[in-house]
């Protein structure tokens, strides 16, 4: 009874140091830097006439000039290669030659006589490339590459055989003869293949065995060195044990597997199987290897054309689907319209679209319940994709409904709302024929030895619970869908805003209207009740009789003309806020010299900086200026027209307003009303009032701290 399945017992196989070789060869291990050969595998002394070349140097063993030819080979950069040809008793050999760590390793194989000329083996590899360029897709180059490497090669069968998912390959094309049989379209398990021999395919292009029921010819004397010889890079390498079985039970003579590798990745293999034991000799794994890299181009040019069809495809499906969204005012407005196109868009089965609590389904869908929690689940799992062509494997509950959603591809549109739009794709169980049963590929028999299994007759197996695959063309589509979808709730939300913002300045407008029509009226009333107040001063100073009483009203009339004028110079100014002082005291001045009469005309001279100042201060200053002047005209001049200066400046936070004359000199002013009521103004303001020797004349200076003005206030 045969022991339990083991897969991990494949991959510990030590196949890159087996320490021996393939006997139809002669290998020599010798050290790098002397040249000295240390040990050998092979019949050395049949093969090369030799009955000592233990401790001998290459040149002694191989002659000068080839052992010269070697050193260059494996001097270069390339880790190693052809050396040349040695003609011996035993027959006439290609020499190989390459490094290993520490070690010069040079492989002798036997040469096929004179083998195909040069210039005929550059022709059939040129019509060949040329067929693999004329292929119209990937399947058609397969079948090309299949019947050209059959030709170049002589084998029996030749396959061309891809990798798929979880490590199995599948066969694609295949160039057999009459009596051999066919794995067309048969897939091969993982195990067949383990990972530590895909990693020698992409190291070792072209690997040969001529013959499978060779018997192994090890290294002598026995290797005892601390770091077994790695062999990856040999041509003679021997082959593991199990993969030798493996072939006898295909009934193969002989094997060679050529890699063909995409982008540093094992894309797949050209498997050729000859019934009988056969050679291919070194020009014809060269030219093998040359064609293989062309095929791996192609095969890169004919996936990469493929899905750029399939893009542009599906580009156009998606930008007929977008403007049809645009034209009938957005996605989310018009889902049960739009869904129709999204499912046609990724030829799914069942679209589904659910916002907030709303649900929408079109197509072939699951119930209602289990599409919320379906959406629920992708919410928490992606933040903008889930993609799966095998849901119930990562969803349990998609069990309970397979038949319509085995695969899923959801997309996460807005996740606080939630937007989410769930693509379905029913199940589609497939009939997959294997080459022999996949679940007995290899078993450990008596004694823990590895053997594969025993029969390759077409195994069928049916594979539920998957779906149609995403391809990456169809998820890239869906991404620049989300793109184009937050973009338009981007610019939707911006109008939106725009609309609000312009509703928020209509308000503001009309309450800007409203405010200047109550200022107009308010100004228009104040004007007019200062105004008559004015006038009710004049009438009684003319009517007075008294000078002093006169003077009185003279001086209160000067007061409501500054309390005036701010009136006036906010209703003209776009900045009720704030008053230029500069602006604001011309024109007090102006105004005060005309009330004082003709005599007074230019004899106040004003000195200012334009230095804006919140309203309220403006007046109080304003009415503390009035009264200087007031004050001048009493004291300095008795009551007659004088040079009076006023000077308006700023330095370091402080604003220094200062009134000077040219009169009678110093004097106190009499504590009246008019100077208790500047005492209180200075006071009010902050600051502080002195009065020095003009010479002739006095100079009031006042000096207050400066408020800042409002941040949007202009100059």
């Amino acid at each position: 009874m045969s022991e339990p399945l083991d897969l991990d017992a494949c991959a510990r196989e030590p196949i890159h140091i087996p320490g021996s070789i393939q006997p139809h060869g002669v290998m020599l291990v010798a050290d790098a830097t002397t040249q000295e050969v240390s040990h050998a595998a092979g019949d050395v002394a049949g093969r090369l006439g030799l009955s000592r070349w233990l401790g001998e140097s290459l040149g002694a063993v191989l002659g000068d000039p080839l052992a010269a030819r070697v050193a260059q080979v494996t001097q270069s950069s390339a880790p190693g290669g052809y050396a040349g040809r040695l003609v011996r008793q035993g027959g006439t050999f290609d020499v190989l030659a390459h490094v290993s760590g520490d070690w010069l390793i040079v492989e002798l194989e036997p040469a096929e006589g004179e083998g195909l000329p040069a210039a005929a083996l550059l022709a059939q590899l040129e019509a060949a490339a040329a067929a693999f360029e004329r292929a119209p897709n990937l399947q058609a180059l397969c079948d090309r590459a299949a019947i050209e490497f059959r030709r170049l090669t002589g084998f029996d069968r030749v396959m061309i055989y891809r990798f798929l998912e979880e490590d199995a390959g599948s066969v694609l094309a295949e160039s057999a003869a009459q009596d051999m049989p066919s794995f067309l379209n048969h897939r091969f398990p993982g195990s067949d293949i383990p990972a530590q021999a895909r990693a020698l395919y992409v190291r070792n292009l072209v690997r040969v065995i001529p013959d499978v029921s060779y018997h192994p010819a090890p290294l002598i004397p026995a290797w005892n060195r601390s770091e077994p010889l790695d062999m990856s890079d040999c041509a003679l390498r021997s082959v593991a044990p199990v993969h030798m079985q493996y072939l006898r039970n295909m009934g193969v003579g002989a094997s060679a597997s050529i890699s063909i590798v995409r982008d540093g990745t094992l894309w797949g293999l050209i498997a050729c199987h000859h019934r009988t034991p056969m050679a291919m000799p070194y020009d014809i794994r060269a030219g093998a290897r040359a064609l293989a890299g062309g095929l791996a181009r192609q095969v890169r040019a004919k996936e990469e054309a493929e899905g750029y069809r399939e893009r542009m495809r599906l580009r156009g499906l998606e930008d007929e689907a977008t403007a049809r969204f645009v034209r009938i005012g957005g996605l989310e407005a018009h889902l049960d319209a739009g869904l129709a196109d999204l499912k046609r868009m990724l030829d799914s089965d069942g679209v589904a679209a659910l916002r907030g609590e709303t649900l929408h389904l079109e197509g072939v869908c699951p119930p209602p319940g289990a599409v919320r929690s379906l959406a629920r689940w992708a919410l928490a799992e992606a933040p903008e994709l889930v993609v799966t062509d095998r849901l119930p494997t990562v969803f349990p509950e998609a069990e309970a409904y397979a038949a319509q959603a085995s695969g899923v591809l959801g997309m996460v549109v807005a996740s606080e709302e939630p937007f989410v739009l769930l693509w379905f794709r029913a199940e589609q169980p497939e009939v997959v024929n294997w080459a022999g049963n996949p679940h007995k590929a290899v078993g450990l028999g008596p004694g823990e030895v590895l053997t594969p299994r025993s029969s390759f007759e077409a195994w069928r197996e049916t594979v539920c619970g998957r779906s149609r695959r995403w391809t990456l063309a169809e998820i890239d589509a869906v991404l620049r869908l989300r793109e184009a979808l937050l973009e338009a709730r981007g610019r939707r939300r911006l109008v939106d805003l725009n609309r609000q913002l312009g509703h928020a300045l209509d308000e503001k407008e009309a309450l800007l209207l409203q405010k200047e029509v109550l200022l107009r009226e308010v100004n228009h009333r104040v004007q007019n009740s200062l105004q008559l107040v004015s006038s009710f001063l004049g009438l009684q100073s003319r009517d007075a009789g008294d000078a002093m009483l006169t003077t009185a009203f003279d001086e209160a009339r000067r007061r409501l003309s500054a309390v005036a004028l701010v009136h006036r110079r906010l209703y003209r100014s776009d900045q009720i806020e704030t008053v230029d002082l500069a602006r604001y005291f011309e024109e007090l001045i102006a105004d005060m010299a005309s009330s004082m009469g003709e005599e007074w005309d230019g004899a106040i001279h004003l000195d200012a900086l334009p230095i804006l100042a919140p309203t309220d201060r403006a007046v109080t200053l304003g009415l503390v200026v009035t009264e200087l002047v007031i004050n001048a005209n009493k004291y300095a001049y008795g009551g007659a027209a004088g040079r009076i200066e006023v000077s308006v400046g700023e330095a370091r936070g402080v604003l220094t307003v200062s009134v000077a004359d040219h009169g009678r000199g110093k004097h106190t002013p009499r504590e009246g009303f008019g100077s208790r009521m500047m005492s209180a103004m200075v006071r009010q303001l902050g600051g502080e009032i002195a009065y020095q020797d003009n010479r002739p004349g006095l100079r009031a200076v006042l000096t207050v701290p400066v408020v800042a003005p409002p941040a949007n206030a202009r100059v």
